[in-house]
């Protein structure tokens, strides 16, 4: 009986030991799967902290505008007949730009001619008469008085003649004025009067403006510290600054201007002073009326830190970046920026020269998690080694005869 209970319990040992060993290596296996399913850190691309000088530039808000504006105003009373112009269009000085109805002044200037004739036919005839007064009134032929008499009707039609070659050019101008012509060259506007509408002086007001846009005027509005500030220096030549113009569209137009003179006085509702820049406009692209801004180097800024733009985030009206360690950790710091510098952004607090900062895949990462940091390449710079391979691989597939 001893022997059969010895069997039995060696049995239920074996049975025991093989449960467990069977769950032990379950477990072990489950651990193994466990620990090899666990996702490797993402990869993201990081770029260092760089530390060099930068130029400082301010921008001001500037509206353009004709360095000249000309309107054209009728000079005489008229019924408008014809439009030489197309508006719109680059004009010239003397050039016609419209025509008023010439009938009357030209009717005008053949009578003033007329009476002219006819003073000059009198003064003849005095000047004949007092020719021949003066002799004998030295021989005391004549009278004191016909020689005074004579003399006076010499002066009389003598001025009448003058008075009449003035009413003759009055009205060859009247004429000259049924064309209306610039005064400048520039742009001609939008004709404001119509083929048929009576216009003068006393119908109406302008007929159209011819600006003058090359160069065209830039005015800016700078506060009254800002002007000070500029003029602290009287070593420098404000003048002598280059500026920067960027259209509404965000582009920078090709040409640099300068400035060319300040307002008389500071607005006293605003607080700022009107200062007028010059850039010059060969194509005429700018016109009147635009809005830019206007970019200009005031300073450099020493040992500024640059990263890439793409690495500042914003999150609840805070501006944060990721930072890499020398663990491969990440730590999400906030930060405080400066100006643009093309791609880059300076960082004025936040950052230690050298560190290294997520540029790209910055919404991967969370605080304290590991991460695989690849080079971060910028855009245009991949687009360059991208041509050049394609390049070397044409060049390398192509027959030998043909390289």
């Amino acid at each position: 009986m001893d022997h059969i209970n010895t069997i039995h319990f060696n049995s239920l040992h074996r049975l025991v030991t093989a449960i467990l060993l069977t769950l032990l290596f379950c477990s072990v296996a489950g651990c193994k799967r466990k620990q090899a399913a666990a996702p490797p850190p993402p990869v993201v691309e990081v770029a260092p902290v760089v530390q060099q000088d930068v130029p400082v530039y301010m921008e001001w808000v500037a509206s353009t505008d004709g360095s000249v504006n000309a309107n054209i105003r009728p000079q005489v009373d008229g019924y408008l007949i014809s439009q030489n112009y197309r508006e719109g269009d680059v004009v010239r000085k003397g050039q016609v730009l419209f025509r008023i109805d010439p009938r009357v002044f030209q009717t005008n200037l053949d009578q003033a001619r007329g009476q002219l004739a006819q003073q000059e036919a009198r003064w003849a005839t005095a000047k004949a008469n007092l020719k021949r007064v003066k002799p004998l009134a030295a021989q005391n032929a004549v009278s004191q008085k016909d020689l005074d008499d004579a003399t006076g009707t010499e002066q009389s039609t003598h001025a009448a003649v003058i008075a009449a070659r003035a009413e003759v050019e009055k009205a060859r101008l009247d004429l000259e004025f049924t064309r209306v012509t610039s005064l400048i060259d520039g742009v001609a506007g939008i004709a404001k009067a119509q083929i048929g509408d009576l216009v003068g002086p006393n119908h109406g007001g302008e007929l159209t403006t011819v600006s003058t846009v090359n160069p065209i005027r830039v005015y800016v509005p700078i506060s009254e510290q800002q002007y000070l500030k500029s003029t602290e220096n009287r070593s420098k030549r404000t003048d002598s600054t280059e500026l920067e113009l960027i259209l509404a569209d965000g582009s920078t137009f090709p040409h640099k201007g300068k400035i060319s003179f300040a307002d008389r006085q500071i607005d006293p509702k605003t607080g700022t002073i009107k200062v007028a820049t010059l850039f010059p406009n060969p194509g005429n692209l700018l016109r009147p009326g635009q809005f830019a801004k206007i970019r200009a180097r005031v300073g450099i800024e020493r040992n500024a830190l640059l990263v890439p733009q793409r690495a500042v985030t914003e999150m609840q009206g805070k501006l944060l970046v990721a930072v890499v360690g020398r663990d491969n950790r990440v730590s999400i710091r906030p930060v405080e920026t400066g100006q643009r510098v093309g791609p880059l952004q300076v960082v004025s607090k936040g950052l230690q020269p050298g560190e290294k900062v997520v540029a790209e895949g910055i919404q991967k990462v969370k605080e304290g998690m590991p991460v695989k940091p690849i080079p971060f390449v910028p855009q245009g710079e991949m687009e360059s080694k991208s041509a050049d391979q394609k390049a070397a691989g044409a060049t390398a597939a192509a027959p030998a005869g043909k390289r």
